[in-house]
């Protein structure tokens, strides 16, 4: 009786430690990949939510030039009578921006102008030309732009490009002008388009190019007939991502361009451009006045080209991947 009583304890003892490592083995599953995929999905309504916010935000504040003080959108885009009233309860003035609007086209062309050739031209060299030991010293130096403060830019420009643009081109209001601009952004974005474009042209299949080598092609010929091609979506990303952060720019740019309220009859006449305006004017404005107002509307017009570049990304993406389909 004592040996059964033994073997029965031994039984129901082997019992519970199975259901206790069964237990154990629930919980850490639960903390490994449900605790986890829980976590990871609430970050990301958590971005979708403060991202929608934003948007509603913006809406709601930059529509009031429309809405509260009856402003219309064409004044707005097209009008260069920058006057608006200064007061929480006044109005009536004008609220064309359509010098700012102008500002920030032509200084972010300009950048793109200059920064995309060298940027694609960079980082060809570093995927396609240079030795191993090359790109282990480009890479960290592109790299290195990107985690330079905006400050900095615009006080090298300041101090060093702005005397070179007034004494070698002579220009009026002594070197502020677009141009300054124009090259300050195109330095903060070169980085920026070289480090997405050096990513799209590694992920061109090795094949593509040991296939080109096969039938005779130079390395030239393989770079601009074969990698270029087969890269070229990631490439166009890389650049909408740089005037993306061109028109967004606002310390460095308002620190070269001279900050005028007129149209520039050339690259080298100083003018303003929206992001500027909207950090000296914003802080200094009556909260729901006028010119508060007006200056969410361009905000609010910052909000909705940064989200025209996003679904221009994915429409190059999503017509590229239709393309490989077909």
């Amino acid at each position: 009786m004592s040996n059964m009583a033994a073997d029965g304890g031994t039984v129901q003892g082997k019992t519970g430690t199975a259901k206790d490592r069964e237990k154990a083995l629930r919980m850490y599953k639960f903390r490994k990949e449900y605790l986890g995929r829980g976590v990871v999905t609430a970050c990301g309504l958590f971005i979708i939510i403060l991202t929608v916010a934003i948007g509603v935000f913006l809406i709601i504040r930059g529509t009031g030039t429309f809405t509260k003080f009856h402003h219309s959108v064409a004044e707005f885009l097209f009008s260069s009578n920058w006057s608006p009233v200064d007061s929480a309860t006044g109005s009536g003035g004008g609220v064309g921006a359509a010098v700012y609007i102008v500002g920030s086209l032509l200084t972010c062309g300009l950048a793109l102008l200059f920064a995309a050739p060298c940027a694609i031209g960079a980082a060809v060299f570093m995927t396609e030309i240079a030795p191993k030991w090359g790109e282990k010293l480009f890479q960290p130096a592109i790299e290195i732009f990107v985690g330079i403060p905006s400050v900095v830019y615009g006080w090298i420009g300041l101090t060093v490009l702005v005397p070179f643009i007034r004494d070698v081109f002579h220009a009026r209001m002594g070197g502020y002008s677009v141009l300054a601009a124009g090259i300050v952004l195109a330095v903060m974005i070169f980085p920026t388009i070289t480090t997405v474009a050096a990513d799209a042209i590694r992920s061109v299949p090795d094949y593509y190019r040991k296939g080109a080598y096969g039938l005779g092609s130079t390395r030239w010929q393989v770079i601009y007939r074969i990698v270029l091609p087969a890269s070229k979506t990631g490439i166009f990303t890389g650049v909408i991502l740089g005037l993306a952060r061109a028109f967004g720019e606002a310390l460095a740019v308002a620190m070269v361009i001279g900050k005028t309220r007129a149209f520039p009859t050339s690259i080298l006449s100083p003018t303003n451009n929206l992001t500027s305006a909207i950090a000296a004017d914003m802080g200094n404005s009556a909260n729901g006045g006028e010119a508060n107002m007006a200056l969410w509307s361009m905000a609010l017009l910052l909000f909705l080209i940064s989200m025209f570049f996003i679904a221009l990304i994915h429409f190059i993406e999503n017509r590229s991947a239709a393309a490989l389909k077909a």
